[in-house]
C-alpha cells in the first residue's frame, strides 16, 4: 500500500503551485505589454478604442497566453523549488536518510498530472471560445490578421460520386458564385450537372438556394437533356464553414467541434490540410509538455551547482526555450506535408520525453 503524502510532499506541492501561478501571472503581464507595444500603431490607425483593447481583446487573449506559457511556467517553478532544496543541501540530507530521487519526485509528478489534466480541459474547451473573440478582433484591427485560405477555385466532395465546384465564396453574405455540382455514377460516368450563377446559404432552413442555373442530365448513350432553373432549394452535406476556412479555424473550436470539422473536411475532399491537422493534433499533444518538462526539471535541478540558483534558472530557461524552438521548427514540415501532421505534433514531445528519461537515469538517485 502506498504511503500517504507527507508534510514535506505537501510543502513541495504548495510551493510549486504558488510559483507556477506567480510565473503565469508574470508571463501574462509580459506578453500583454510586449504585444501592446508592438501593435499599438495598428490599434490607433484602425480605430480600436482603448476600452475594446483592454476590456475585450486582451482579457480574451489571456487564456491563450496561459495555454502557451503553462509548460514554461511549470518547468521554471519546478527548477526554482528543486534548485532551492539542492542549494540548501536539503536534497543531500534526504538522500543521506535513504530517500531516493524517485520518491522525491512523487509530489512533483502529482502536480504535473494535475496541471496536464487541467490544461487539456482548459485548452480544449475554454481557450477556443476566447480565441474566437481574439481572431475576430485581429481581423478587423491588425494588419497581420489571419490569412484566409481557399476562397477561390474550391473543390468539395458533397458525397461519394458528387463534387461541388465553386469559383468564389463570399463569406460575408454566405454566397457561392459560379457554382457547378457534378453527379457521377460509379465515380466514372457523369450523369447530371448543375451550373448556376450563385448559391446562397439560408441559415434558418439549413439549405442552399440556387439562382440562375441550368441542369444537364446525361443518358448512358450520351444524350443530353437541359432544364433551366430560376430558383431552387437543395440540401448538401457541405456547409458554409466548409467553404470559408482560414489558418486559425481549429484554434476557435473545442476538441469535439474540431473533430467534427476535420472529419467534414476530409469527407469533402479538401486539400492543403497540413496546418489545420497540425493544429488539431496539437490540442491533444501540447498539454503533455507540462508533464514532460516536470519530469525533466526535477533531475536537472536536483544537482547542486556552482553559481547557485541563477545557474539553475539559466539552464532551465535554455532547456524550455529549446523545447519551444523544436516545436516551432517542426511545424512548417507538417504544414507542407513533408512530415505527417500527427508526427509533427508528437515529435518534439517524444524527443524531450526521451531526454528527460536519459537525464533522470544519469542523475544520482
Amino acid at each position: 500500500m502506498r504511503a500517504p503524502l507527507t508534510i514535506f510532499d505537501l510543502h513541495i506541492i504548495r510551493r510549486t503551485l504558488v510559483s507556477f501561478v506567480l510565473l503565469v501571472l508574470t508571463l501574462i503581464i509580459f506578453f500583454v505589454v510586449l504585444h501592446y507595444v508592438e501593435y499599438v500603431d495598428d490599434f490607433m490607425d484602425r480605430g480600436a478604442t482603448m476600452r475594446e483593447v483592454f476590456l475585450v481583446y486582451y482579457p480574451s487573449m489571456v487564456p491563450d497566453i496561459i495555454r502557451l506559457t503553462s509548460p514554461l511556467a511549470i518547468f521554471l517553478a519546478c527548477v526554482y523549488v528543486t534548485g532551492r532544496l539542492a542549494q540548501q543541501l536539503q536534497i543531500m540530507a534526504l538522500e543521506t536518510a535513504g530517500v531516493s530521487l524517485y520518491r522525491l519526485m512523487r509530489p512533483y509528478l502529482l502536480v504535473a498530472l494535475l496541471v496536464t489534466a487541467f490544461m487539456f480541459w482548459f485548452n480544449g474547451w475554454i481557450v477556443p471560445r476566447t480565441n474566437a473573440v481574439v481572431v475576430e478582433f485581429e481581423s478587423e484591427y491588425l494588419k497581420d490578421a489571419t490569412r484566409r485560405v481557399d476562397v477561390a477555385d474550391l473543390h468539395r466532395q458533397n458525397r461519394p460520386g458528387s463534387i461541388l465546384l465553386v469559383e468564389y465564396f463570399d463569406r460575408d453574405d454566405l454566397t457561392a458564385h459560379r457554382v457547378s455540382l457534378h453527379d457521377f455514377e460509379d465515380s466514372k460516368r457523369l450523369v447530371s450537372r448543375i451550373d448556376a450563377q450563385s448559391m446562397e446559404w439560408i441559415d434558418s432552413l439549413r439549405i442552399w438556394r440556387i439562382y440562375g442555373g441550368v441542369q444537364r442530365t446525361f443518358s448512358p448513350d450520351g444524350k443530353e437533356t437541359r432544364r433551366q432553373i430560376a430558383t431552387t432549394d437543395t440540401v448538401l452535406n457541405i456547409q458554409p464553414r466548409d467553404l470559408m476556412r482560414d489558418e486559425r479555424d481549429v484554434e476557435k473550436m473545442t476538441v469535439t467541434t474540431a473533430s467534427e470539422y476535420v472529419a467534414t473536411l476530409k469527407r469533402s475532399g479538401v486539400g492543403n490540410l497540413g496546418r489545420i491537422m497540425v493544429s488539431y493534433y496539437s490540442k491533444f499533444a501540447y498539454p503533455f509538455a507540462n508533464f514532460i518538462l516536470v519530469l525533466l526539471a526535477v533531475p536537472l535541478a536536483s544537482v547542486r551547482r556552482r553559481g547557485g540558483q541563477a545557474i539553475q534558472i539559466g539552464i532551465g530557461l535554455f532547456v524550455a526555450f529549446g523545447y519551444l524552438a523544436v516545436m516551432k521548427l517542426t511545424e512548417p514540415f507538417g504544414y507542407s506535408g513533408s512530415l505527417p501532421p500527427l508526427t509533427t505534433a508528437i515529435l518534439p514531445h517524444a524527443i524531450f520525453f526521451v531526454i528527460a528519461l536519459i537525464t533522470l537515469a544519469r542523475v544520482k538517485k
